[in-house]
């Protein structure tokens, strides 16, 4: 390429450049007011986006921490049988699971949409359960059930089955063990459930069906825990 040629392009590679630039200009002196707009736009989104991040973050502090002090109490030593009573600890197991119900409330009605509320809802239940709310602890716990996190849903699965076996609903009970052995967790294996569905049949006088599910469990999982209870079972119930 000669001299006379490259400063042509370069030339022409100028004007091109100008007149885009003027281009822009005109555009944008044009369309002023609309680019402002856009710009005060995306700065206010991007700052409620920021702010809702927060206000996100520093709930889930609070609702782990609420939900952490509230297990301190439901773990709460008891107090030793006609000793002097000390700070932190209980007289029995009801006055523990009364106090510990009481935080677990306050923290699922305060932060009942996110994680550690529906824990706290979960515990709720529990705790309910044990102090013998019976309807309270299986509304709760229906709640926790019908949860998008599994791990938590199963929980709340095998103590709703409890309920139904202590009053009398044990078809509910077989459904529930059922529906988390078709889709287990890590907090609720297939084999836990299995165990206590096959308990449940024991329980109730069908023998023949729990042994065929230990028989099962024992033959499916040989080298785990699951399996190995199950093998304890078969051998105690021959």
């Amino acid at each position: 390429m000669d001299t006379q040629t490259r400063q042509a392009l370069n030339t022409l590679k100028g004007d091109k450049f100008a007149q885009a630039t003027k281009t822009s200009v005109t555009w944008l002196s044009g369309h002023r007011t609309n680019v402002v707009r856009w710009a005060i736009g995306a700065g206010a989104i991007l700052l409620v986006g920021i702010g809702f991040l927060l206000f996100w973050t520093m709930q889930e502090s609070a609702a782990e921490q609420a939900l952490g002090q509230a297990l301190d109490i439901y773990t709460a030593p008891l107090a030793l049988p006609g000793g002097p009573k000390e700070s932190g600890t209980y007289a029995t197991v009801a006055d523990r699971a009364k106090a510990a119900n009481q935080q677990f409330k306050a923290v699922a009605d305060k932060y009942g949409w996110l994680t550690e509320g529906s824990k706290a809802r979960y515990f709720q239940g529990v705790t309910e359960q044990e102090l013998g709310q019976t309807k309270a602890a299986e509304d709760n716990l229906k709640k926790v059930a019908d949860s998008w996190n599994r791990n938590l849903a199963n929980l709340a699965k095998v103590a709703l089955a409890s309920i139904y076996h202590q009053t009398g609903r044990d078809q509910q009970a077989i459904d529930l063990y059922n529906e988390i052995i078709s889709k287990p967790s890590e907090t609720v294996t297939a084999g836990v459930a299995q165990l206590d569905l096959a308990d449940l049949y024991d329980a109730t006088g069908k023998q023949a069906q729990a042994k065929a599910l230990w028989a099962k469990l024992k033959d499916s999982d040989k080298d785990g825990a699951a399996g190995s209870i199950a093998a304890q079972k078969l051998a105690g119930n021959k």
